[in-house]
């Protein structure tokens, strides 16, 4: 029986495909270069978007590899020192949008205050009680059960206080959740662990944004950091790019797990799960780059997607578009190649059964047949 077990288990080794049997991560580069050729203008050219394609390399390695250098649509922004890019402070950062300044102005004023106040008056109390009711100054305590005053005093003023913070703040979130109509739209879709951003506006393309690199932990030709593209573990390869004073409607969704889409500088923080469409908003007011990261647990390279936004001009926007093969809103499609003006139909390419017969006589089918009765010819 062990004999026949051995035999039955060697001929099924022998019938498994070879490529079955390799490993994945072995794949020739010959198996990737076909789907890169056949991506669209505009499509992403990294790894990232290759294995996405049929035929491309799968391994879960590669999915967190940076990109390849791409032409640029021009020169690179450089982000602006203490705007848009952590700086060490203690605090919020410099809002650019509307919502994100009233947010930062309420968080800075009235409740700070209000949280300095309330700590104060809590600490004194603290303190006067320590010292006006210690065992040495009241050797037989107390015997006070209830004080009716005190006891509503402490029961308004804390219902005044909880009033005075909502009513701005439930303000503050309606406007926050009831967006305006966009004038552009993009779709953030998180991956472990790499951003895509979609426009459907534009021709619906597609970027893919992965972290660069420092110049010492790339091969050879690849792109690598530079101090034009951000700080390190915060730069990308591929930036969101939206136009500055407009409105931009984020729905951000998930391929895989949870990840969380957030940018401190444009007040923005959204989770971002599988099979959900969540939607957010934002008018960024000045022009310039943006950082953010991923602010879900999503894994072991959780620290390694960050999210880059860079706010141009109307005009720039839509060189950018263009360079990435898409269209503006009521901009034509480019008429597509007469594949036949080029190649004028002759004579000689007509087959020969299209062409008329000269000499052949006339057609029996095109005779006309003499009109016959057909109730005489069915009683015969």
């Amino acid at each position: 029986m062990k004999f026949i077990g051995w035999a039955i288990a060697l001929a099924a080794a022998g019938l498994t495909p070879a490529a079955a049997q390799a490993p994945q991560a072995s794949a020739s580069p010959q198996s990737t270069t076909p789907a890169a050729a056949a991506l669209p203008p505009g499509s992403p050219t990294s790894e990232k978007a290759v294995a996405q394609q049929p035929g491309g390399t799968a391994d879960p390695a590669a999915n967190s590899a940076a990109a390849p250098a791409t032409a640029a649509a021009g020169p690179i922004t450089p982000p602006t020192p203490g705007i848009g890019v952590p700086d060490g402070r203690k605090g919020l950062q410099d809002q650019v949008t509307e919502i994100g300044e009233r947010a930062a102005n309420f968080h800075n004023g009235p409740l700070l205050w209000m949280c300095a106040l309330i700590s104060l008056f809590v600490l004194g109390l603290l303190g006067y009680t320590m010292v006006r009711f210690r065992r040495g100054a009241n050797p037989t305590p107390s015997r006070t059960s209830h004080n009716t005053t005190i006891e509503v005093i402490w029961t308004l003023v804390p219902v005044l206080i909880l009033v005075g913070i909502a009513i701005p703040s439930i303000t503050l979130l309606r406007d926050q959740y009831s967006p305006p109509k966009a004038d552009v739209t993009v779709k953030v879709i998180g991956n472990q662990w790499y951003w895509t951003y979609q426009y459907p506006d534009n021709g619906d393309f597609e970027i893919v944004s992965n972290m660069l690199k420092e110049a010492g932990d790339v091969k050879a030709g690849e792109r690598f950091r530079t101090d034009a593209d951000g700080p390190p573990l915060l730069a990308v390869d591929e930036r969101m790019v939206v136009p500055a004073g407009k409105v931009v409607k984020f729905i951000v969704t998930s391929n895989d797990v949870i990840h969380s889409f957030g940018v401190p500088a444009l007040w923005q923080k959204m989770d971002a799960n599988p099979g959900q469409l969540h939607e957010t908003w934002a008018k960024i007011d000045r022009p310039g780059v943006y950082f953010g990261q991923c602010s879900e647990l999503c894994g072991a390279r959780h620290a390694y997607m960050p999210i880059v936004i860079e706010a141009v001009s109307p005009e720039r926007y839509a060189a950018w578009v263009a360079s990435k093969g898409g269209t503006m809103p009521g901009t034509p499609p480019a008429p597509a190649p007469d594949s036949t003006g080029s190649s004028p139909v002759t004579e000689a390419a007509v087959p020969a059964a299209a062409q008329p017969q000269a000499n052949a006589g006339p057609d029996p089918a095109a005779i006309k047949q003499p009109a016959t009765n057909q109730a005489a010819t069915a009683q015969n």
